[in-house]
């Protein structure tokens, strides 16, 4: 439940966190979220795009709450920038990326399924080989996409990397993949 601003101890929460308290997490979502939100929605103008923007800030304040120094701000303000920054981040990122069209979502599925073809038949070590000519990094990617089941915005969170450079490095890999497995 919201409590006066006054009152909620944003740092001990955000210590928590740091120490894997789930519970604590889910306190400075229920202290935070609407308003964050709210920042969100005012830059990107989008609700949807909002949402997942603050579902990016929360799973990064989670990853990071230890990197949070009380020396360099507060706790709040913090909590704030890292939703504002990630906002900015799509707002600039979106100027050089093209929205993907239903004729595109199928050219990828396509591909992707092409691939999985491909690997189903070919042996383990095949595959083993090929994905280890990726660069760590797409590598990464596509094992968080295909193993892990990350969605793209997850995988960009994870590894630190903008949106629309990880779509560009697992739709590279898979074409590297595809070449490989013959």
């Amino acid at each position: 439940m919201d409590q006066p601003v006054s009152a909620f101890d944003y740092q001990s929460h955000l210590d928590a966190c740091a120490r894997g308290e789930r519970p604590a997490l889910r306190a400075l979502y229920d202290q935070e979220g609407a308003r964050l939100l709210g920042v969100a929605r005012r830059i990107v103008r989008d609700d949807a795009l909002a949402e997942d923007i603050v579902h990016d800030a929360f799973i990064r304040i989670w990853t990071r709450a230890a990197s949070f120094d009380p020396a360099r701000g507060s706790a709040r303000g913090w909590i704030y920038s890292i939703t504002r920054n990630l906002a900015l981040n799509h707002i600039r990122d979106g100027a050089r990326e093209a929205p993907l069209d239903d004729a595109g979502a199928a050219v990828l599925h396509a591909q992707v399924a092409e691939v999985d073809d491909s690997l189903a038949g070919h042996g383990s070590a095949r595959i083993h080989q090929c994905l280890g000519q990726l660069e760590p990094a797409r590598r990464r990617c596509i094992l968080h996409a295909y193993v892990d089941g990350c969605t793209h915005a997850e995988i960009a969170v994870l590894l630190g990397a903008p949106l629309g450079t990880v779509k560009a490095w697992i739709k590279r890999s898979l074409a590297a993949l595809r070449e490989c497995m013959g």
